[in-house]
């Protein structure tokens, strides 16, 4: 379903969630009923309670949501799931303010039904003890549910929080993530040790629940760690610290006999040929591709020169050497060759980059060596190595502000 145009989905995972909900929510109410009372009906109210505290979750999220509308950010999806809810934006806001108020919103939601709900638990008594008891859960849980989510870390909404007064501080968003991230580190470090110890004293389920949460909170806190180190040398690196020389050299007074030759002297089972670059008396006049060798009858090969059928350079898509090399992710996705020509200061080309170049070039930038034969399996594919999404880390870098968009 669709709530002011924004997409609702359940990961699968919520139903596993929504069952243990339901089970320990029937528990209760049984343990509560003064008299024995038919299964369906403790099974019933269990569930109900479940279902309500899943839409005090969807709440949370819309409260998000709705902030992010308001600040002029669109917001793609909200996901139910094991750990409760996730909405994922398009973009984060442009100034810290704006995303202190998008990350405070949802746990105000909480706080708000939080105090409504526990407020209300005397009036429901008068109508039925069972009411009340689903009131004092509600409120219950969606206290539990603000006072968790406002821990300073990362993922959570206090982390958010505590980026967004960095930001703010110092004027500098990355700095605001590293602490976020590293405090983040440490809540979970916390909550893993605290989920065995309990577990170990005889906590039972309740106790590997915090171990779970640490668990995912250390996942993603790893997570954010790599994708910064992966941000941080797309936007140092230069493109001439990564390119290669995918190319070869022909005079234009050459025969296409010798462009023949020159092909079927290299060996490569890569997507992607060598370009074959066109010189005049030392100087750079155009390339030639292997079209005419397709178009002109062989035994005229030795007649036809390579000059009558070379074309321009700025055919060829192109880079400087100096650019970063998240502008060369986003040229090479627009290149339908899988590859860039690189030009000097000067206006010459000084070599080639290719989708394995860039991703061979940041991988050792973080201190990852990789094999020549995972390389050479990625060249002949014509993709980043270890199947890294690059575009996707890009597409990141723009929608947090990292980099601004290109015209």
């Amino acid at each position: 379903m669709r709530i002011r145009g924004i997409p609702l989905r359940v990961h699968p995972s919520w139903f596993l969630i929504l069952v243990l909900f339901t089970w320990s929510a029937e528990g209760q109410i049984s343990r509560l009923a003064e008299v024995a009372i038919p299964v369906w009906v403790s099974w019933g109210l269990g569930l109900i309670t479940a279902l309500l505290l899943f839409f005090s979750v969807l709440l949370h999220e819309l409260g998000h949501s709705f902030v992010a509308i308001h600040e002029g950010v669109k917001v793609q999806s909200i996901t139910l799931f094991l750990l409760g809810g996730v909405a994922r934006v398009e973009k984060e806001c442009s100034t810290p303010m704006a995303a202190l108020r998008v990350a405070a919103a949802g746990p105000l939601v909480s706080l708000i039904l939080a105090f409504c709900l526990l407020n209300s638990v005397d009036s429901a008594l008068d109508l039925n003890p069972f009411l009340a008891n689903m009131v004092r859960q509600l409120g219950s849980l969606n206290l539990v549910l603000a006072l968790f989510n406002l821990l300073p870390g990362l993922p959570l909404d206090g982390g958010l929080i505590l980026k967004a007064i960095v930001w703010q501080l110092t004027g500098n968003k990355r700095k605001g993530i590293q602490i976020a991230t590293a405090t983040g580190r440490l809540l979970s470090i916390f909550a893993i040790v605290l989920g065995i110890w309990l577990f170990i004293r005889g906590g039972g389920l309740g106790a590997l629940w915090w171990a779970i949460l640490g668990w995912f909170g250390l996942s993603a806190s790893r997570s954010q760690s790599q994708m910064m180190a992966l941000q941080q040398s797309l936007c140092d690196l230069s493109v001439g610290k990564a390119l290669g020389r995918r190319f070869r050299v022909l005079e234009d007074d050459e025969s296409l006999k010798r462009l023949s030759q020159l092909r079927l002297s290299i060996k490569d089972d890569s997507q992607i040929s060598d370009w074959v670059l066109v010189c005049r008396s030392g100087r750079w006049v155009g390339y030639v591709s292997d079209q005419p060798l397709k178009e002109i009858p062989i035994q005229q090969w030795d007649q036809q020169k390579i000059g009558d059928h070379m074309r321009s350079l700025n055919e060829l898509p192109c880079i400087g050497e100096k650019d970063p090399l998240w502008k060369a992710v986003l040229s090479l996705e627009r290149s339908d060759q899988g590859r860039l020509l690189v030009f000097n200061l000067a206006g010459l080309p000084s070599g080639t980059l290719d989708r394995t170049d860039l991703g061979e070039a940041v991988l050792k930038s973080l201190g990852l060596r990789l094999p020549v034969s995972i390389l050479n399996s990625a060249r002949e594919q014509n993709i980043y190595p270890l199947g890294i999404s690059f575009p996707q880390v890009v597409e990141a870098m723009i929608a947090s502000g990292v980099v601004d968009a290109p015209n």
